[in-house]
């Protein structure tokens, strides 16, 4: 039968069975806030007695959980309460002795007839399990399953809200994107679950380096993404990059197998690079690309001219396909010499590319195509037999060194191909030296120890190539068979500077293979201070710029004819900052006015520039590199319209062959100078206050020196 409204009894029974069936429950304070009734079945859930909750302030019995309710963590719940506003479906985080839960909770003031506020009347319900189903589909859809970082589509909301933030408070975001090299290859040797491990690992080492500066995000396969907000120092930047390539190169333990991988990693920086999501993206993805073309294991910063490059590459990529047929491809020959005597002792072989229209294309440029194209095992068989043909015509017993590459080292015909190279030239076993580099040990360790032990059965010497610069490691140097230890230039290179520890690491490599009966090559030797320096230390022979360049073979028989097997060393006393042949135009702003010059050469405290008359010693100049680059400098040297100067900040690399600013002029700061915020086109930039249209044939007012057109040799005052 229906309860009747005036039935007080049996409505409140209808409350006590609501309550008691945990539908729902009710609450009230008073007009401190402090609590005057809860549900019992609700009080249960502190583990407390109703006694000791009453009194108590409503919002000391909960937490917000503010990640979920925005508008509420604006807006939290002691404001509103004393602010006497209601409220509705608020959730709030409950320690239930030790176990959290979820509530909603819903409140209203509470008013007598006059007015006067009484206190809080209000509902709470407990919706922990569609809490927690919630939060995990919605970190299902954020985050990635197999590492727990930030997955695509995260990644994407968190860089659009960021640029759009940042585009409003004119801030820097850099984006760093990244790929694993050789990942498929632990795939295939180690199957999916060790690759997997692999990821995970690679996640655990980029979250310590990254920390609490950025967030990451693995994209999907092996390709990772990191946000780094205020961020735009490429200095830093760059040793962030490196520091990222060198943790992620260290070896893996996989479930008993080890595996050895590597990175490239792409930089761009908002606002120079790009300020929407889709631009910022895809300057760091070329500049990725950019990296890996560079020879991987390297990083790059985004500049302009990456979309030629790009294309360029793809070009270069067709023509090396047909490069071998069109016989394009030659062998030329670095000396080897005794530290001691400096006798020649061998000669390693360089692959040269003389392309009939882009002209000579450097290794460091299509071996890596060649290695992503697989085009690496018919240049390597064509390289083995054509050194083996051509040293077979040197005297003596002079020694021949061939790049192996990783690819061909894990060809199981590789010991025929060796084989019938000599047989064919007619070379004798023990003249022929294999230079391997650390990343053959990845994969299977008992297929890389029986390769080499069918090479050292052909009779080959084995030399380990680019020591110290990956994964080096003890253990493989125990176990394989190697002659020769080569100590990679980059240790020689400002091995002579005070407090560089590369003096103490080529001691070090030295004596490791000294104990171990090892040879050593020290690479890339170009001054005397350098040489000086390698022959204290003990290494067993040179190789550099200051004995000779790799050269052809007719050069080769040439030297050797007379039977003088003497190089001379011949270098620069001491090893300077190295300087980059450049020809472009460039900027110099003096005072109020601009001037058009030519950049000669380029180091990173200085450069050489042509284009102005008169300028006096000690005159400090801003040399406008483009996109935004301005560089301090001061004048060192003068003489007629060339100027040797010096910068107030040393550039810094950009990953690959070249030099960058630190930071660059902003443009937003070129916006509010009126000029459009957009992400810096191709060219040249000053501010346009500095702009000077004057063109009458004379000095202008004010202007301090004579621009000359040196690439038209006449003068031409400005």
């Amino acid at each position: 039968m229906p309860i009747a409204m005036a039935d007080g009894a049996s409505r409140l029974q209808l409350l006590d069975e609501f309550e008691a069936g945990n539908i729902g429950w009710f609450w009230a304070t008073d007009d401190q806030n402090r609590l005057i009734y809860l549900s019992p079945p609700a009080a249960a859930t502190f583990q407390a007695s109703h006694e000791d909750l009453i009194g108590r302030p409503l919002a000391s019995l909960f937490t917000l959980e503010a990640g979920d309710d925005e508008e509420a963590a604006e807006r939290p719940l002691p404001f509103l309460l004393s602010a006497r506003t209601k409220f509705a479906n608020m959730i709030v985080k409950v320690d239930a002795g030790g176990e959290t839960c979820w509530w909603t909770i819903t409140g209203k003031p509470y008013l007598n007839p006059q007015g006067t506020f009484l206190g809080y009347r209000g509902g709470a319900k407990d919706i922990t399990a569609d809490f927690e189903r919630q939060r995990d589909n919605t970190r299902a859809a954020q985050f990635d399953s197999l590492t727990g970082l930030a997955n695509r589509n995260r990644m994407t909301r968190r860089l659009t809200a960021i640029l759009t933030a940042y585009k409003v408070a004119k801030r820097s975001c850099a984006l760093l994107m990244l790929d694993l090299d050789r990942f498929k290859a632990v795939n295939d040797t180690l199957g999916h679950p060790a690759g997997d491990e692999l990821l995970k690992q690679v996640a655990q080492r980029l979250e310590r380096i990254v920390g609490t500066k950025g967030e990451i995000g693995r994209l999907g396969g092996d390709e990772f993404q990191i946000i780094l907000p205020d961020m735009d120092d490429r200095g830093d930047l760059g040793d962030l990059a490196h520091r990222i390539i060198q943790m992620i190169s260290q070896p893996y333990s996989l479930d008993g197998s080890r595996a050895i991988i590597g990175t490239s990693v792409g930089i761009a920086v908002a606002p120079y690079d790009g300020i929407e999501p889709s631009e910022l993206v895809k300057a760091a993805d070329l500049a990725l690309y950019a990296a890996k073309g560079g020879g991987r294991g390297q990083y790059r910063f985004y500049s302009n001219d990456l979309k030629d490059i790009a294309h360029q590459r793809r070009e270069i990529e067709e023509d090396l396909r047909d490069a071998l047929s069109r016989g394009e491809l030659k062998m030329h020959y670095q000396p080897v010499v005794c530290a001691k005597t400096h006798k020649v002792k061998g000669f390693e072989a360089l692959m040269r590319w003389e392309h009939p229209e882009r002209g000579s294309i450097s290794p460091a440029v299509f071996i890596p195509i060649a290695e992503e194209t697989n085009l690496i095992i018919a240049l390597g068989e064509w390289a083995m037999r054509q050194a083996c043909e051509d040293s077979s015509q040197w005297p003596g017993d002079l020694t021949v060194s061939v790049n192996v590459s990783a690819q061909q080292f894990s060809t199981e015909n590789l010991p025929t191909l060796v084989t019938n190279a000599l047989s064919s030239s007619g070379l004798k076993p023990s003249r022929l030296e294999l230079e391997i580099t650390e990343s053959v040990f990845m994969g299977d360790a008992a297929a890389t120890d029986a390769m080499f032990a069918k090479l050292k059965r052909i009779g080959v010497r084995l030399a380990l190539d680019d020591f110290g610069t990956g994964y080096s490691s003890l253990g493989y140097l125990r176990k394989a068979p190697f002659d020769k230890i080569k100590i990679d230039q980059s240790f020689v290179r400002g091995s002579t500077e005070p407090d560089n520890s590369n003096s103490a690491i080529i001691a070090a490599i030295v004596s490791l293979a000294n104990a171990l009966d090892m040879e050593t090559t020290a690479e890339g030797v170009e001054a005397m201070d350098e040489l000086a320096l390698v022959q204290k230390r003990g290494a067993t022979l040179i190789q550099g710029f200051i004995f000779s360049r790799a050269v052809p073979q007719e050069e080769v028989l040439e030297k050797l004819s007379d039977g003088n097997f003497i190089y001379q060393a011949n270098g620069p006393e001491k090893q300077r900052s190295q300087r980059r042949t450049v020809f472009r135009r460039i900027g110099v702003i003096h005072e109020d006015h601009r001037y058009d010059a030519v950049l000669r050469n380029l180091s990173r405290t200085g450069a050489m520039i042509e284009g102005l008359l008169e300028v006096p010693v000690g005159t400090d100049l801003v040399l406008d590199l483009g996109e935004g680059q301005l560089a301090i400098c001061r004048v060192r040297r003068s003489q007629d319209a060339t100027q040797g100067v010096e910068f107030e900040t040393p550039l810094v690399s950009d990953g690959s062959d070249g030099l960058c600013t630190r930071h660059r002029i902003s443009p937003y700061a070129l916006a509010a100078a009126g000029m459009p915020l957009a992400a810096l086109p191709p060219g040249h930039y000053s501010l346009p206050e500095r702009r000077n249209a004057s063109h009458s044939g004379q000095r202008s007012e004010g202007r301090r020196f004579v621009q000359v057109d040196v690439a038209m040799g006449a003068s031409r005052a400005a």
